[in-house]
């Protein structure tokens, strides 16, 4: 599903590290990092959200900025459509398109589209996080 191993380690750890720095990065394993991701790209969408609510613009561009780049460079780029083929195929669809709603929710100050991103990664990140023993992670 994901292209070569230490490919989607690096990206996805440049990418973590671009959005919000942890000493734990570097020694996570891939399934780890990932799980990472989602755990940073929620905690983004609820800044955002707590800054749409203040009417804090500058805050809420920098926290959708941030969900958007753990979006498409941790968690999409990474994807190998050969390898992964429908399951991949799917992800980056829904990856494609909570980041247009992302971008929505930023232009139009839409918090619905804030909740919506999150129930689309919220069940996602509970499976990921539920197949951390089968992985040794």
């Amino acid at each position: 599903m994901f292209a070569t191993h230490s490919i989607v380690t690096q990206r996805q750890a440049g990418a973590y590290r671009q959005v919000h720095a942890s000493t734990g990065v570097e020694a996570a394993t891939p399934h780890g990092l990932i799980g990472m991701l989602f755990d940073g790209l929620l905690e983004a969408i609820a800044e955002a959200r707590g800054a749409m609510r203040s009417r804090n613009i500058a805050l809420k561009g920098r926290c959708i900025s941030r969900a958007v780049l753990i979006v498409d460079e941790g968690l999409c780029a990474p994807l190998n459509l050969e390898q992964g083929g429908t399951l991949a195929a799917d992800l980056r669809d829904l990856y494609t398109y909570i980041a247009m709603r992302l971008t929505q929710a930023n232009l139009h100050n839409d918090e619905a589209a804030l909740e919506e991103c999150r129930r689309l990664i919220e069940p996602l990140r509970s499976a990921w996080a539920g197949i951390a023993e089968q992985v040794g992670a």
